[in-house]
């Protein structure tokens, strides 16, 4: 829940950094909306803030509440999905650039590739054009940063790892503009680039001043002496040449990484009717990317889309309007309720066992209501499950809802179960012929999850938004 500054190392809260910057953004929005529509008021605008969807559900919420910190009112914003936000973009492209990709009955994956991750889903189109998921939303971090990285660890192998840290330390805006023009250059590098012909990156002053202080020599000798890179770097001025294969090997890492998940995706049985493939976000507009997805999957139809950069802003806009767009999903976890059953000493650890009014009980039992995997329609509740209270005297019954990587937890102190919230419902007194009972069930709305419990007899009902940073 913090963050620490390059460089100094000092640490600041994480909500102050992320809530001060959508405050930026809101603020600016507001001023220009105002500046166009004067009588436009807050209460008319519905924000949406785009996630990674291989984000924890505690990211999302984190993220929820840097917003909502940030001035925005809970009841006016909504969490969307980068790659689902970019998949509702590209139905509405002209026929040209889609085909039949979003005729009811079509199965397509959508590659998300961002400057940090890359985010991975695949869709179905419903017969009323909505879209059902397929495959739980994936990826890693193999996003366009990769190759910044890249460039970074050859510059510390020509200018040494001293001068650089140096350099990032003091010089921090001139890296900062190194790194902007090689954003602009990753787009033009291209797979068929001639051997003589150089992409050339412009390398601040303050760079070679700071080697020629540390190093006590001249940089650009330096470069035509490196017997590495001897020919296949030239320095001219203040600008670094890099031969073609220099170049495009900066990409090597992160298109491999994206190579190799994606086929072990498509390698499902699931996924052998996936007939096309949509290349969104900032990173797709890489020559490079795009090459490595049509080479390897030239069995499909790969789609780099226009103005991918703009996609999940774009669909973000749609998917305010259409908040129906996405009809169902795949859980990334296992949902449960803790519970407690009847003592077996032939099927439960003597650990477990522990002694309620007086009847032996097997404790801390994962009792499942929806399993990793399973689809999930948005807004329809899950099956309810029926508890019954410990007491027949006890006015309130609470539930500890857990979850879980794995599909078939037994316990909820098995590994990686994580208690994500609580539900406490008060009860009125009953007769004693009557048995108290409550029902459980879970609603998937959206991006986020609401747990409802409802007393059978006098049907009252509570409800919570399961809290995943707590």
């Amino acid at each position: 829940m913090e963050i620490e500054e390059e460089g100094t190392k000092k640490k600041m809260d994480a909500l102050k950094v992320f809530s001060a910057s959508i405050k930026y953004l809101r603020d600016h929005m507001v001023s220009s909306c105002k500046s166009k529509f004067p009588e436009i008021e807050e209460e008319d605008i519905l924000w949406i803030l785009t996630v990674p969807a291989i984000w924890t559900d505690a990211a999302k919420q984190f993220m929820r509440m840097a917003a909502e910190q940030a001035g925005i009112s809970s009841e006016r914003l909504k969490i969307a999905l980068e790659p689902e936000a970019a998949s509702i973009y590209c139905k509405y492209l002209p026929m040209g650039n889609r085909g039949n990709t979003f005729e009811p009955g079509s199965k397509y994956m959508v590659i998300d590739a961002g400057g940090g991750t890359i985010d991975i889903t695949v869709h179905e189109v419903q017969t009323n054009n909505s879209l059902k998921e397929l495959y739980s939303a994936n990826g890693g971090p193999w996003g366009g940063t990769n190759v910044d990285d890249a460039l970074q660890s050859l510059l510390t192998d020509i200018f040494g790892k001293d001068v650089m840290q140096e350099f990032s330390k003091s010089q921090k805006m001139d890296q900062l503009d190194l790194f902007r023009d090689f954003e602009i250059k990753k787009k033009t590098v291209k797979p068929e680039f001639k051997k003589d012909e150089f992409i050339t990156l412009r390398v601040p002053h303050s760079l070679s001043s700071l080697y020629s202080v540390l190093k006590g020599r001249d940089i650009s000798s330096s470069v035509q002496s490196n017997d590495k890179y001897k020919a296949k770097l030239k320095w001219f001025g203040e600008k670094l040449r890099m031969e073609p294969g220099i170049t495009k090997a900066l990409f090597d890492k992160s298109c491999n990484q994206i190579v190799k998940h994606v086929q072990s995706i498509l390698c499902e049985n699931a996924m052998r009717d996936v007939g096309t493939i949509l290349l969104v976000g900032w990173y797709a507009e890489s020559l490079m990317l795009q090459k490595a997805i049509e080479t390897n999957f030239n069995q499909l139809k790969v789609i780099p889309t226009p103005e991918a950069g703009l996609s999940v802003l774009k669909g973000s806009v749609i998917f305010g309007h259409e908040p129906d767009a996405i009809s169902s999903r795949v859980s990334t976890y296992t949902y449960g309720i803790r519970t407690n059953v009847n003592f077996n000493p032939s099927e439960h650890p003597e650990k477990k066992k522990t002694l309620v009014n007086g009847i032996e009980k097997c404790k801390d039992i994962f009792n499942i209501h929806v399993r990793v995997g399973e689809t999930m329609h948005v807004g329809e509740p899950t099956t309810s499950q029926t508890y019954v209270p410990q007491n027949p005297d006890q006015k309130t019954i609470g539930f500890t809802i857990f979850t879980s990587p794995c599909k078939n937890p037994k316990f909820t102190t098995d590994q990686g179960c994580r208690c994500v919230g609580y539900l406490r419902l008060y009860m009125p007194e009953t007769s004693k012929d009557t048995e108290k009972e409550v029902d459980v069930q879970m609603t998937f709305s959206g991006t986020e999850i609401e747990v409802s419990a409802i007393d059978k007899i006098t049907k009252k009902a509570v409800k919570t938004s399961v809290d995943f940073l707590h």
